[in-house]
């Protein structure tokens, strides 16, 4: 009898619908706790995978950031006698000429010479001629293409022969590096001596014994500004056998190298 008693103002359910309600109770909470659930451990795991990539990236740069400070705090002390192209070029050819020659062995006037042909503005920059650099990107027909001394000594120690942005980008942290760590003697030291004269020629000594049979103190104005013109083409131009243009190089040369040694542009390497 009690069974069948419903209680003032409620509507007795039916047991289909009774079910229905007991469903909508368990089965849809449990599905809104799954998805939110899935998508917490998803947030989770992507938070995660990029705090352990960003920790891997970040020390491997760190790794060679220290790693190329410490190797060009070396080289200033230490001479790169083995380079990436010294290396290929030995491979080549099979046979090289290079003897390491301290700055205060060469004449005055190779280095003066050099800095003349290659960067007359080297005592003044950091590394960079912006002046230079502007109008290599204004003239295509330049073959430097606003290269320093220093731009040209952290491609020819430390990188590869190429044109890549990748090599370009590390070209100036070298540089970078290269200004704050070596003194500007320095550095046109280590280009005396890495820079190529002639095919299998390595460093202005050699290319002194080969084009002309003297020894790198001995070097007049002339053989030096000879020696200075073949760049950046040595393989193209002879400094022992100079056509016209050549002359006419040298010329400006001997001429550039007297101007900055007047004017104090000099300084920082003699």
């Amino acid at each position: 009898m009690i069974d069948w008693i419903v209680p003032v103002g409620k509507k007795e359910m039916s047991k289909d619908e009774q079910a229905q309600k007991v469903r909508e109770s368990i089965r849809l909470p449990r599905k809104k706790g799954v998805v939110a659930k899935s998508a917490d451990r998803f947030s989770s795991f992507w938070a995660r995978w990029m705090r352990s990539l960003l920790r891997k990236v970040a020390l491997v740069c760190l790794a060679f950031v220290l790693c190329s400070a410490l190797l060009v705090i070396l080289l200033r002390f230490a001479n790169p006698y083995l380079t990436y192209y010294y290396i290929s070029e030995r491979a080549r050819l099979g046979e090289i000429q290079r003897v390491w020659t301290p700055i205060e062995t060469f004449s005055p006037h190779m280095a003066r010479s050099i800095v003349a042909a290659e960067d007359a503005m080297f005592c003044t920059h950091f590394g960079f001629d912006i002046d230079a650099i502007k109008s290599a990107l204004n003239d295509d027909r330049r073959l430097r293409g606003g290269s320093t001394i220093s731009q040209q000594v952290a491609k020819n120690v430390f990188l590869w022969q190429g044109r890549t942005w990748v090599r370009k980008g590390l070209e100036a942290w070298f540089t970078l590096l290269i200004e704050l760590i070596w003194p500007k003697q320095r550095i046109v030291e280590v280009y005396l001596n890495i820079a190529e004269f002639d095919e299998g020629i390595f460093g202005a000594a050699s290319a002194g014994k080969h084009y002309f049979g003297v020894e790198p103190g001995k070097l007049t104005a002339l053989q030096a500004a000879r020696l200075a013109a073949v760049l950046p083409s040595p393989k193209k131009r002879s400094a022992s056998r100079p056509t016209a243009s050549l002359k006419k190089r040298t010329r400006q040369i001997i001429a550039g190298a007297e101007t900055i040694n007047q004017d104090g542009r000099a300084d920082c390497f003699q």
